[in-house]
């Protein structure tokens, strides 16, 4: 979820169809948590669709990796420690300050809720360490808590961490394309085999036990599609190709009701590199300046939301927690102008400071000599 903008610098691509399917895939989570008030307005159908919202969870991670590979796989082969320590500090510097303010006001509602004698069951205190320094997604507790959303970013940390190590361990891209594809098949075959021997073909299902390999295996995927888009950027039928194999996946799975943990990492694998490669009308209209600014700000939109929804059925919805049309937009809108405040207000000036306050000494990195 936390991917930054690609190509920051001049001279690197700026792949504003990943930006933008980003902030798509933000707005299917917030539906996805607001599905069960929606009864009254759409057809159970689309409220069974909208239970699939979760699943943007798992685009994320592949995007990720996929962006991440992009922007930093060459800068941390040709570094030092340096600039490794640089690398998580710019991640942690993306992905921690938004989360801590949004888990501070969690707090403050939780007090709220003590005060007034109301149930605080989802917000334990205790573990409240584990959610400050985002690893409470590691195997530490049994239940989400607190802001149900962050326990992806906990795992994104953890892929963080190991991301160095995987760069450094090889030289990947000279394994070629048919190992690079067949690393991406294992991958995929684990992720549902992990899946299959807990009982379930869901990747939604036991979240704080399953959560960290799901992410780790799908950051991984993200990595393998840079690398092969690094090799088929410039051949004219990748793009088809990896359509076609998205679609096909998509087909084939919803056709033979598949588990979703058999088909759906392959369709957004294949999706994402896709778009990459793709110079097209979908890369276009993903690209535009107003799906652009959704994926811009998708981070606040996706940490915000949880917490705006229960403070809102709380403030105007009645037992039946059923929303109307108005009570619908209404929120929406809300989310929409909470994502665009905390963007500018919070999100982006704190990672600036951080970011300027950056680590100096022994394990800042060398200076680039002037030429």
């Amino acid at each position: 979820m936390s991917s930054e903008a690609t190509g920051g610098s001049p001279g690197r691509e700026h792949f504003r169809a990943l930006t933008g399917i980003r902030g798509i895939a933000a707005w299917m989570v917030v539906l996805y948590h607001i599905r069960f008030s929606l009864d009254a307005l759409v057809p159970a159908g689309m409220i069974a669709a909208l239970g699939k919202g979760y699943l943007a969870v798992d685009l994320f991670f592949i995007l990720s990796g996929f962006v991440l590979w992009y922007n930093y796989a060459d800068r941390l082969r040709g570094g030092g420690l340096g600039d490794v320590v640089q690398f998580m500090w710019r991640r942690v510097a993306r992905i921690w300050p938004l989360h801590l303010f949004i888990l501070a006001t969690f707090v403050v509602f939780a007090l709220l809720l003590l005060l007034t004698g109301r149930s605080t069951a989802d917000y334990p205190f205790g573990e409240l360490p584990l959610h400050v320094f985002l690893i409470q997604n590691w195997g530490f507790t049994g239940e989400l808590a607190w802001n149900h959303p962050a326990w992806s970013i906990s795992t994104e940390l953890a892929a963080y961490l190991l991301f160095p190590l995987i760069v450094c361990a090889a030289r990947w891209e000279r394994l070629g394309v048919p190992v690079l594809v067949c690393a991406a098949v294992a991958l995929l075959a684990a992720i549902h085999l992990v899946f299959a021997s807990s009982g379930s073909g869901n990747l939604g299902h036991d979240i704080p036990r399953l959560g960290l390999w799901r992410c780790l295996a799908e950051f991984a995927l993200g990595n393998i599609a840079c690398m092969l888009w690094r090799v088929w950027r410039a051949w004219r039928y990748g793009a088809a190709i990896a359509a076609m194999v998205c679609a096909v996946s998509l087909a084939a799975g919803l056709a033979f009701s598949l588990p979703e943990t058999l088909f759906v990492p392959t369709v957004f694998f294949a999706g994402i590199l896709a778009l990459a490669l793709d110079r097209g009308v979908v890369a276009r209209l993903l690209g535009t300046r107003s799906i652009h600014y959704l994926g811009e700000i998708s981070y606040s939109t996706y940490l915000v939301h949880y917490l705006l929804f229960i403070v809102f059925k709380l403030l105007f919805l009645d037992a039946s927690l059923q929303l109307g049309w108005a009570g619908l937009a209404g929120f929406l809108l809300l989310a929409l102008a909470a994502s665009v405040l905390l963007y500018h207000g919070v999100e982006k000036p704190a990672q600036g400071w951080m970011n300027r306050h950056r680590p100096n000494g022994p394990l800042a990195p060398k200076p680039v000599p002037a030429e």
